[in-house]
Formats: structure tokens, sequence, C-alpha cells
């Protein structure tokens, strides 16, 4: 067990970048679709491109969504309502009825006989109640809707217009009247009175009756044999044969493959989806070690590829008509503002591979995915310039729609039927993508990575830090910038990141500032007060300025690979002139005492740094410099760092190392050119 964990100690990085591998690959099979791939790929509306297709099994065909949505709506629409009537309410408004006639009647006033008043009201009261009284308003309901009348567990059917609404009494009172007018008024009010609503809606009843009429419904129309010719090649796909062919893919993927054969097909997703996985960590391990080496990098790429897997597959679920929608060209251009754009449209590519398990048409998809995506990489630089991402985001936009209608006219053979809300799917896309702004910004928190946008940003010499920088140790911020525009030049010339090398050169002795007039070029005359010190003391506080800088820098949260530059720009070289004074004066000096505490450049730029560097300070030095002393110097300093191998852990070649010699000896020359002597 010992010897196990001792081993995965020691292995630790490889162990986590498996444990990522395995967790991704997990992570996408349970996105995938869980029923066996159906090889024909078919859209309604277009043409069948395949052989002949028959049914290999006897199929039976099912109803659309959108025809069992329409069935669906119909049955709710025509649902019977049930209504409780109350058989007992008829009773108490005749009995008062006939107690408010009592009252009411008046003999010398009337010449119709209180009897046959009587008769007529009791007969309008049944008449009224014969099919309830309704309460509330009928609007929802038409006159010829059939109702079901609840009374005592039975019952039966009427159509809604024999039901009386409240509104309507005063109405149908009225036209009983009609043949005694001296009663029309007061028949009237003792009529509103004494009827009340018996008639109650049942909710329940008709929500159990809808559910069961639902719940009958149909999904099949029919059944085709075994054998029996499906759809035709060249016939266009719609009616029955859409309908066929979606049942035949239904069934295939429900019937075939979820029951004896689901482990083979988890089995086969693992094998296909870790060549995915396998081939990313090839290409990063043979072109992009230093990224490889990288736990959070490697964590950052596979993240992003995660996220767009799995938005697109949680689109797919809603509606796959809006797989156009999803902005998949964030993905290259998120890599290609951390890294390089090899790597993003790589990772764009192997994403595809992955989505083309999901989507519908999966190969006009991927070649439009693949052609933006190119086009990403193509447009998408200099993100720093706010109007560059607008721009690229629009020929993306166009590399859509243009792909788009090419595959329609070559499918289609015309325009007739082209949907054109898929244009303005393509134009929102673009849209989203301009969110690739704020989302690189929230990686660069969340990540501690750097993008161009923040390099820019840190390179403007008016940020609070240089400002203090500048103002401090004005002697300290000009050998920054020289040392910044030499790093610079010999970054460009090698391939190297030019503007992380400048950003870092800027901010590499910011520590300086604690005590800027124990360093020569912040010093306003020759007094040096670092000679009134032990050679002891004096070296730690010059080496002491490389932790004060980390410390300042991460007081003014500047990004890791910034401070990295810090770290290493010294690395553990010797500060000799002080080593020197105490072997002179001691007979004898600790290396260590007098040594800077690393660690190594581990990079091209951090190792260009410490060349500009000890180049630019050294040349302070320089008597009358000549061409040919410029040269001989640059090759003494580097080959000095060389030869205590500084370089040992940076990914930098022979042949780089020259191209930076060239380069600073160029600018160097152009630094200390001999002017002309103007006469007094």
């Amino acid at each position: 067990m010992d010897r196990f964990l001792s081993l995965l100690s020691r292995n630790q990085s490889n162990a986590y970048k498996l444990f990522l591998m395995v967790g991704s690959i997990v992570l996408v099979i349970y996105m995938l679709p869980k029923g066996g791939q159906f090889k024909y790929q078919f859209q309604k509306g277009k043409p069948w491109q395949y052989e002949n297709l028959y049914a290999p099994f006897n199929l039976t065909i099912k109803k659309d969504n959108k025809a069992l949505e329409e069935e669906r709506e119909a049955i709710k629409r025509n649902a019977v309502p049930f209504f409780d009537l109350d058989p007992d309410i008829p009773l108490v408004a005749l009995q008062e009825f006939s107690v408010l006639l009592d009252l009411s009647y008046q003999d010398s006033a009337w010449t119709t006989p209180k009897n046959k008043v009587k008769q007529i009201g009791l007969n309008l009261v049944n008449k009224l109640y014969k099919n309830g009284v309704l309460g509330g308003s009928g609007d929802d309901y038409l006159p010829e809707q059939l109702v079901n009348l609840r009374v005592d567990n039975q019952v039966r059917q009427t159509v809604f217009s024999r039901v009386v609404e409240r509104e309507e009494l005063e109405e149908l009172s009225q036209r009983e009247t009609d043949q005694i007018p001296e009663l029309a008024e007061i028949f009237t009010q003792i009529i509103a009175t004494v009827v009340k609503p018996n008639l109650t809606f049942n909710a329940t009843l008709t929500e159990a009756s809808v559910q069961e009429l639902l719940a009958d419904i149909n999904p099949n129309i029919g059944v085709v044999e075994k054998g029996a010719r499906i759809i035709a090649k060249g016939e266009v796909v719609e009616g029955q044969k859409y309908e066929k062919l979606n049942s035949l893919r239904d069934q295939f993927q429900s019937q075939v493959w979820s029951q004896s054969n689901y482990n083979w097909l988890v089995f086969g997703y693992t094998m296909l989806v870790s060549l995915v996985f396998v081939m990313l960590f090839l290409f990063l391990r043979k072109y992009r070690p230093e990224i490889y080496e990288h736990n959070t990098k490697v964590s950052f790429i596979f993240i992003n590829m995660l996220l767009m897997i799995f938005v697109t597959t949680l689109v797919i679920k809603l509606d796959a008509a809006y797989v156009y929608l999803i902005p998949l060209c964030v993905l290259p251009i998120v890599l290609k503002s951390f890294f390089d754009a090899r790597l993003g449209l790589f990772a764009h590519v192997l994403t595809l591979l992955l989505l083309g398990f999901v989507v519908p048409n999966s190969f006009e998809f991927m070649f439009l995915q693949i052609i933006a995506g190119i086009v990403t990489i193509l447009t998408v630089s200099e993100l720093s310039k706010r109007a560059n991402l607008f721009i690229s985001v629009g020929q993306i936009t166009g590399v859509y729609i243009l792909g788009y209608l090419a595959f329609f006219i070559v499918q289609e053979g015309s325009l007739e039927r082209i949907a054109l809300e898929n244009f303005a799917y393509f134009v929102i896309c673009g849209l989203i993508t301009l969110f690739a702004f704020p989302l690189i910004y929230a990686y660069e928190r969340i990540f501690g990575l750097v993008s161009e946008v923040s390099l820019l940003e840190l390179s403007n010499t008016n940020t609070p830090l240089l400002k203090e920088l500048s103002n401090k140790a004005p002697g300290t911020f000009h050998h920054s910038l020289n040392v910044a525009n030499l790093a610079e030049a010999a970054a460009q010339e090698i391939g190297a990141d030019s503007m992380l090398v400048r950003v870092g050169a800027l901010y590499h002795d910011i520590g300086k500032m604690n005590n800027p007039t124990n360093f020569t070029e912040n010093q306003v005359n020759s007094i040096n007060t670092l000679n009134d010190l032990e050679p002891k003391e004096s070296a730690k506080i010059i080496i002491g300025h490389v932790i004060k800088g980390i410390e300042l820098a991460r007081k003014y949260k500047l990004p890791e690979r910034i401070i990295d530059f810090i770290r290493t720009h010294h690395g553990t070289n010797l500060v000799y002139f002080f080593y020197k004074k105490e072997l002179d004066e001691q007979g004898s000096a600790l290396e260590q005492d007098f040594r800077y505490p690393g660690p190594k450049p581990f990079s091209k730029e951090t190792a260009i740094l410490m060349m500009a560097d000890s180049v630019e300070a050294a040349s302070k030095s320089l008597k009358d410099p000549t061409s040919a002393k410029i040269n001989e110097f640059v090759e003494t300093i580097v080959d000095m760092h060389m030869e205590q191998g500084q370089f040992d852990n940076a990914n930098i070649t022979f042949k780089e190392i020259g191209q930076i010699k060239k380069v600073l000896k160029k600018k160097l020359n152009n630094m200390y050119h001999l002017r002309v002597a103007y006469p007094e």
C-alpha cells in the first residue's frame, strides 16, 4: 500500500490527468443518447438521398407530436363540462313564491284572479329550474355546447342554451307576463327574489373526464408490414413517409438497443469518446508541452469542451430546431485568447466530433460549424480592440448563412421551401457569440489565466502600480521600459508571446520601490548607500527586491503569469559584485549568501526577460560603446547565463538564443549609436 501511495505521489500530475479524462468520458457518455444510432439522416421536406428503404420488421406508424398535440387540444376544447344540480332549491323557491304572492296580491287593484296568477308563477319557476339556473357567467360556453347535469349520482345531458343564466330571469319573467301587463313589475320582482342558482360547476369530474379521453388517444395511425417499402430514393420526405421514417427511427432506438445491446452500446461510446480525448492529450503532449504540464490549463480546456457539449445536448432535448442558436464558436475564441489558434481549432473539431452523436443532420451541422470555426480562428485577432470581435462575429454569421443556403440549394434544387427562421437563428447565434468578452474576463478571475485584453490593460504605463513606480523609482521605470522594448523585439523574432513578455518586463523590478535609492539607476549622485554596509547586508537588500516585488504584485492582484517574471528574472544567479567584495575583504564567502533564490526561467518568455534585463542593466557600464564592444558584451552575458544552466528548464533552443542575441545587439546598437558632434 505504501509503495502504491509513493508511486501515486510521484505521478500525481499524470494521475490527475487520468482522472480528468475518465471523468470527462463518463460525463459525455451520460449526455449522449442511450439508443443506437439510426444510420439514416433525413429532414422533413427534403429528398431521400439513400437507396430504397424497406421495413426491417413490422412497423407501427406513430402520429407525429404536432398531430397528437392538436388532437389533445381538440379534446380539451370540446370537453363536456359537468355541473352539479341541487334538486332542493326549486322546492324552496316554489314555497317562497307562494308566500310573497299572498303578501303582494291586491284584490281591489288587480283584475286577474289570484289562483291564475299563482299558477302562472309556479309554472314559470318549474320551467326555469327544468335544466337548472346558473349563477355565474356563461360566456365560456357556446349555446349548442353539450353539458352534463349531475343529480344524485345520475347524469343527463342537455345543450347549454337550455340552461338559465341569472341575468336572463327578468327577460323570461316579462315574457310570461305579457298576457297580464298589470302584474309584470311585481311578478318580475318576486321571481328575481325567489329564484336562486342551483347549478355548480364540477371541476373534478370535468378534469377526470378530459383525462380519460386523453388516455384513450391512439398514438398510432397504422402498421407497415415487414418487407414493405417505406420510401424510394429521391422521394420527398413528407406526409406519411416522414411519419413512417420517424416511427422506424424511434422503434429502432427503443426496441433494438435498449435491452440486450445496451452494454455494447455503452462500450462502443466509451471507445469512441476515449479516442477523442486521447487525441487531445497526445496533441498537447507533443505540440503544447507547456500546457500539458499545467493541470489547471488542461482542466480549463476540458471544462470548456464539456460545457459546449452540455449546452448542445440540453438544447437538442428541448427542441432540435434551435440547434443553430448555440454559439459553438465561443470555444475557439476563448482558447485562442488564452493559448493559440491551433489549439483552439483542434479542440473545436474534437468537440464537434462528439456532438455528431447528438445533433440531427450531423454532416450539415459539422460542415457549417467546422467552416465557422476556421473563419473564427482566421478572423478573430487582437481582441483588445473591441471592434475586431464585432467584425469577426459578422463574418462568422455570414459564413453560417452562406453555408446553410448552399446546403439547401444542393438538397432541394431551389429556394421555394427554405426556412427563413434559420437565418434569424444564425444572427442571434452571432449576437450570443459576443458573450465571449465577459466570459474571458470571468475565466481570468477563476483560473488565473491571462488574455490579450488583460495584457493590454496591464501594459498601460498609467496603471496605478506603474505610475507609482515612475514616481518613486524613475530610474528603475526607465530601465523597465528599455527592457520591455528589448524583450518584445526578441520575442517577436522567435515567435514567443511578445505582449506577455513586454508586460512581464514592465513589472519585473517593482520590488525596487521599497528603497529605490539602494539601486544605482535611482541615485541622483554618485553616492551609493550600500557602500557603507557589509557585503552580505548589501546583497541581502539587492536580492530582497525579488521577494518585495512578488508581495507587491500580489497586493495589486497581478496575474500569476506576470508574477512568474518577477520570480525568475534573476534565476539563481550570484550578486557577483558583493560576492567578490566579500571575498576580497574576508578571504572567503558563502555563495548561498549571495545567490538569488530562483527559480530559474521555465519558459521562452521568462528566459528572454533574463537576457534582456541583464544586457540592458550591464550596458550602462560600457564606456565609449562601439558595435564590436556591444556584440562581445552581449555574447559574454548570454553565454554566462547558459554556462550557469539558467535556461535548463526553459523550452528554448540554441537557435532561438542565437536569434535573440542578434536582436539584442541590433537594438543596443540603435540605443547607443554615435551622433554627429554639433559646433558650439
